[in-house]
């Protein structure tokens, strides 16, 4: 696998947790906590991205994994 696919599987994983963080059960500040710590893995691993598509490019992948994750009900797998 590609470093291109390995960051992209990266953010993929990253997303789902995030998305299933959002919709699970846990307590307010726990869950931010953990919200967050996902995004910061992301921006980290879609800097890595920028690097090898450049930072345009690099977005849009993150964003279109960002849509299809939030728009999933969680369960794919």
């Amino acid at each position: 696998m590609s470093e291109v696919a390995l960051l992209r599987q990266q953010i993929e994983l990253e997303l789902t947790a995030m998305h299933r963080g959002l919709h699970e059960i846990a307590a307010g500040y726990a869950r931010h906590a953990f919200i967050h710590a996902r995004m910061d893995r992301v921006g980290v691993c879609q800097d890595t991205l920028a690097h090898h598509l450049g930072e345009q490019d690099a977005l849009f992948v993150v964003c279109q994994l960002y849509e299809q994750t939030m728009a999933s009900d969680g369960t794919d797998e």
